[in-house]
């Protein structure tokens, strides 16, 4: 079997293409037909499901190693309407959601990071802002970014390929656009439709979303081609979720800040059910319940120019841009706790959960119920401009030469940055409680001081607030040449050989603006009361069990117009309305890799049965150089009872690191039909997933808050070598129709190389580092000197207004607050020279020795019903792993595990004659290992069904509905105990109604 390009061999018996096109099939002087004709006595044009589903039989069945796909219906119909939501109707694919749609998928287990998505065998940038400081600097690809009006195929190759770009250890994903050559003549399509997402607040917009395709051939024997496409795509929806933060992983028999009371402490006998000195628990830090209103655009355009002067010459040129802008304004209600007056109750062990915990507060702690507002409002734009010209000099030869210059960036699309939260409060919580079952919402309540409300607006005041600006780059120039020799003679049928060079550069930067005076920065009676709305609660989560009994309503406000307030009153971002921060922090990273590679392809007969056998090896050397522009601290600064910051100036120092690897990736692909229409495969590869861009970015980062006990600082590590994984597949396949099959398979992987972070300490004290000279406010003179004045059991205020009156030159007054009657100061308290040193633990990543086994079976039946239109597609993956994460062990002991392993099923009931379509889709993935680190997080197993159907009125006219999560399915997450629920989110169902010409 040949290889004209790396993805040929997703060749289909019904399709054509042309000849070295990226992704294309192998049967390159096959006409285009526009259907599939039957051998009958007329021509029987199969369409719609069927047609689709026929060619992902196909390109699975003509395929070397595991191959999957989805096809399009027809051009411009993709079944589904994200590639995210197809993809998981794959055998071993699921996918993780974001804002309520497909944005990642995991394959076999292995998390959107460890999977390579290419256009047409080309690598393409990726690019997103999430809500933190710095952008998330990953490889993962979010397929929210394009529309799938404009794909023709997605393939899913699970197995290793030398002529495959490397650096899926899950899956190379290739998405394939359509190509006018390929299908001459005049076609195209255009559909508009309506849809209503049902899980909007109080509100059933109906946003628009139209596409339109055309593809036209001309010219003698159709020699010239253009393809232009066009998708605009609004949605406007909402994701309230229930959040709780925790703190470490602690021993029963630990005695930290945090932790809960020992024999002998008058809290002690507030506590139900203590854990055990050897059992594991987790103590509530923080909780709210979020209501975020989202409302996204996306734009997506194609252009494609082809022109075959010859039979044995076509060149291609192509451009596809596509944008996504995504606005986010959150609302929240939410509670914090300091561990001190607490009371609680707990499961049996040996991972304890909590039932309940509560903590009272005196009148002068002055505690807060917290009303906050977010935004968060970015643009993410990539654009591919690519030539593709393949010549066939000779009979046996083909030469293919790939070149393209991609883009994707992610910027911030308002005056405050990428995110901003903005926190106002009502002072005066008496005591606060959490309550979790075992399922559903976690339940938060709370009770004022006497003469307070919490539901009046007149008792609001603004505290503190931050604006982070963030900003990603990605782009790629790749230049690929190939070449086929068929007939070489021998053993070998024909050679695939070729080169691949690929410059990728990123650059992630990001600052953030800060006011930290979370004790209040305005008094009630200067903030105008009807800036707030009373938003309803209980219904945001209706569907979720508990939701009848969380707090009933709470104050929302617009975040722009409460910022413009108090910078014309405090000037909070300078007095002039620009709150954007300047960037702090600039990592750049630029990433070389040089790729030969070499592949013999074979067909024989064995014991009489035809057979193939292709082996491949791929050499690369990557070259990676890091650089990073960071801020340099000169000082730190004490706002609150236990929140710190570190204070950094307008100097930023700039530092660089190298690193390079090199990897030599071999492939063995056999097949046999060892009977009629039963394949059997066994393949074995090396493949390899690149460290993300975080962990090799270079520069020495120092985190902006600090806690009593230290600070934490983190740096890349350019030198990281790539995950590797030994992969072995074996599968047997029964194809016993067109569109239907039967297949069992089997793989294993073993993976080493994974990364790990070590802490390095980098005290203050240390001559020549980064903080040198940096001192904790908490210990010193004017601590001691507070604490003698007013004793050892004085408040937390009271201990600042002393230092504030008492050292008003090492400090600074920005308000003050009433408490049981007494004023006190409120501002910041800087560290001198004669306070204690501040010691910092500084994260670096590195390659740990841990490996990791990885198993799992794979099974599926796709089966039409004979002529009843009726069929079903319905598999199942089983993954396991051999490293887990043992709840059992405290934060403090370091543990290494898998994320994202867990099995899916998915089941499809489709119907299609007589014009008629319509599907049913019911998708499962089981609980899973989300995150790792000191602490484990784990999303719940989780179903969703979907649905569509349409009707052609008359010939390329058609109606159709279609809906997404029809019944209205939620979402949650815990922690090391069930009882320990980090988010849970109501779940709600989108429509969509329109009209498609097709011609």
């Amino acid at each position: 079997m040949s290889e004209h390009a790396w993805a040929q061999d997703t060749a289909a018996q019904d399709t054509a293409s042309t000849v070295g096109q990226p992704g294309d099939s192998e049967i390159p002087d096959q006409p285009a037909p526009t259907g599939v004709t039957e051998p009958t006595n007329e021509e029987i044009v199969v369409t719609g499901i069927r047609r689709s589903l026929r060619e992902s039989v196909n390109i699975k069945r003509n395929g070397q190693g595991v191959v999957d796909a989805i096809s399009a219906e027809d051009i411009g119909k993709f079944p589904d309407t994200n590639l995210a939501e197809s993809l998981q109707r794959i055998t071993g694919v699921s996918i993780d959601r974001s804002n309520g749609e497909g944005s990642t998928v995991t394959v076999r287990g292995f998390g959107p990071e460890f999977n390579l998505v290419v256009v047409n065998g080309r690598q393409i940038p990726t690019a997103f802002l999430g809500g933190g400081d710095a952008p998330p600097s990953t490889r993962s690809f979010d397929f929210a970014n394009l529309a799938a009006e404009g794909i023709a195929a997605v393939e899913v190759y699970k197995t290793g390929r030398a002529t495959v770009p490397s650096g899926g250890i899950g899956s190379t994903i290739n998405i394939r656009t359509p190509r006018p050559l390929d299908r001459p003549g005049l076609r195209g399509s255009v559909a508009v439709k309506g849809v209503l997402d049902s899980s909007q607040n109080g509100k059933n917009d109906i946003t628009p979303e139209v596409s339109g395709i055309i593809s036209s051939t001309f010219g003698n024997d159709d020699q010239f081609g253009v393809l232009i496409s066009g998708v605009y795509a609004r949605r406007k929806a909402s994701t309230n979720v229930a959040n709780v933060g925790y703190r470490d992983g602690y021993l029963g028999s630990e005695n930290n800040w945090g932790s809960l009371a020992q024999p002998g402490d008058p809290r002690f006998g507030n506590i139900i059910n203590r854990p055990g000195p050897n059992d594991v628990y987790e103590v509530p830090q923080n909780a709210s319940y979020d209501l975020n209103d989202i409302d996204r655009e996306r734009i997506n355009g194609q252009l494609v120019l082809q022109w075959r002067p010859t039979e044995n010459l076509t060149g291609t040129i192509d451009y596809l841009y596509a944008r996504n802008e995504v606005e986010n304004r959150n609302s929240n209600v939410g509670i914090w706790f300091n561990h001190n007056d607490t009371s609680s109750e707990w499961t049996d062990g040996p991972v304890a959960g909590p039932v309940f915990y509560t903590e009272r507060f005196r009148a002068d702690e002055n505690k807060d119920l917290s009303y906050s507002g977010g935004l968060t409002a970015s643009r993410t734009l990539t654009k591919v401009l690519g030539g593709n010209l393949t010549w066939a000099p000779f009979d046996n030869a083909t030469v293919t030469l790939d070149a393209h210059h991609s883009s994707a960036e992610a910027k911030p699309t308002n005056r405050f940055g990428s995110s901003m939260s903005f926190g106002t409060a009502v002072f005066g919580v008496a005591n606060q409680t959490i309550r979790f079952d075992d399922e559903g919402l976690p339940i938060i309540s709370y009770n004022m001081h006497e003469g307070i409300d919490a539901l009046d607006a007149a008792n609001i005041r603004t505290t503190g607030n931050a604006f982070r600006n963030a900003y990603f780059k990605d782009r790629i120039d790749q230049v690929q040449l190939r070449a086929n020799v068929e007939d070489v003679g021998g053993f070998v049928d024909s050679l695939d050989f070729g080169l691949s060079y690929t410059n990728n550069k990123i650059r992630s930067a990001f600052g953030t603006l800060q006011n930290d005076t979370w004790s209040g920065s305005t008094t009630p009676e200067q903030v105008p009361d009807d800036f707030f709305t009373l938003e309803p609660l209980p219904s945001r989560f209706e569907g979720v069990s508990g939701s009848g009994d969380i707090i009933p309503s709470f104050y929302t406000f617009d975040v722009p117009t409460l910022v413009d307030f108090l910078d014309d009153l405090n000037g909070i971002c300078g007095g002039d309305g620009n709150c954007l921060a300047d960037f702090t922090t600039d990592r750049r990273v630029t990433e070389k890799v040089l790729a030969p590679f070499v592949q013999a392809n074979s067909r024989f007969d064995l014991f009489a049965r035809p057979a193939n056998l292709i082996a491949g090896l791929r050499y690369e050397y990557t070259r990676v150089d890091s650089a990073a522009l960071v801020p340099v601290p000169i000082g730190t600064a004490q706002v609150s009872d236990n929140e710190f910051s570190v204070l950094f100036g307008t100097e930023r120092t700039f530092t660089s690191f190298k690193g390079d690897y090199r990897n030599l990736l071999p492939s063995v692909d056999f097949d046999i039909e060892a009977l009629k229409n039963v394949k059997l495969r066994a393949s074995y590869s090396h493949t390899i997933t690149r460290a993300p861009y975080d962990a090799l970015q270079g520069g020495q980062t120092i985190d902006p808050l600090f806690r009593i006990g230290g600070g934490f600082g983190s740096q890349g590590n350019p030198g990281l070598i790539p995950f590797k994984s030994k992969n072995i597949d074996l599968s047997a396949e029964w194809y016993y129709g067109r569109e239907s099959y039967l297949s069992v398979g089997f793989f294993n992987k073993n993976v080493s190389n994974f990364i790990s972070s070590t802490r390095v300490d980098l005290s203050s004290s240390t001559p020549g580092s980064l903080v040198t000279g940096l001192t904790n406010p908490a210990f010193g003179p004017r601590a001691d000197a507070a604490r003698a004045a007013l004793g050892d059991t004085a408040s937390g205020i009271a201990l600042r207004d002393y230092i504030l009156r008492t050292f008003p030159e090492t400090s600074r007054v920005t308000g003050s607050t009433v408490v049981g009657g007494v004023t006190y100061l409120t501002g910041q308290i800087f560290g001198t020279p004669e306070d204690a040193p501040l010691n910092f633990q500084i994260s670096t990543p590195i390659n740990s020795d841990e490996t990791a086994k990885l198993r799992g079976w794979e099974f599926a039946v796709q089966h039409n019903f004979w002529d009843t239109g009726f069929g079903a597609i319905l598999n199942y993956t089983i993954v396991n792993g051999d490293v887990t994460y043992d709840n059992t062990q405290p934060a403090s002991v370091a543990q290494f595990a898998l994320t994202g392993l867990s099995d899916s099923a998915n089941a499809v009931l489709f119907y299609d004659k007589n014009g008629l379509q319509a599907r049913v889709a019911y998708n499962w993935r089981d609980k899973f290992l989300a995150g790792t680190g000191p602490n484990p997080f784990y999303v719940e197993a989780y179903g969703q069904v979907d649905g569509s159907a349409s009707y052609e009125f008359r010939r390329g006219l058609t109606a159709f509905v279609e809906g997404i999560n029809l019944t209205g399915s939620s979402r949650r997450g815990h922690r090391r105990s069930d009882r320990n629920v980090f988010f849970a989110s109501p779940g709600f169902a989108r429509y969509s109604a329109g009209l498609r010409v097709a011609f």
